[in-house]
């Protein structure tokens, strides 16, 4: 697949479904991943490893809640595909949801890097601590 909404609508796909194989799978080996703000899980990730145990450390973090669900269609500029989405998460004492968009570049049907905005990162630096 190398449309780039497409691999992106499959991406999105599988994370509704918590189907974290097919996630996986659409991630380039050697993907890059800048996760923003100032908490746990902020920074670049480098490789799908990394990016992999980041997701897990969100799972484990948010007792298994964290979802992430498209909320538009994706739009396309080149191999960049900009999503609006809607993430949420619970654990004991705190609830999270906001709205973001995530920038995903798609080259061989592959995600290669990831940039995410989130619209109150404030807020989600406190739930991710």
């Amino acid at each position: 697949m190398s449309d780039p909404v497409a691999v992106v609508q499959q991406y999105f796909a599988a994370l509704a479904a918590k189907d974290f194989a097919t996630v996986a799978t659409l991630w380039a080996e050697d993907i890059v991943w800048h996760q923003p703000g100032g908490n746990r899980f902020s920074g670049t990730q480098r490789g799908a490893g990394a990016v992999n145990a980041m997701i897990g450390g969100m799972m484990e973090v948010s007792e298994g809640t964290f979802e992430l669900a498209l909320t538009g269609p994706p739009m396309l500029n080149g191999d960049l595909v900009a999503a609006p989405i809607h993430f949420s998460a619970k654990r004991s004492g705190a609830d999270l949801g906001q709205d973001g968009v995530d920038l995903l570049k798609v080259a061989d049907g592959k995600i290669v890097e990831a940039w995410l905005f989130s619209s109150d990162q404030p807020a989600e630096d406190a739930f991710w601590g």
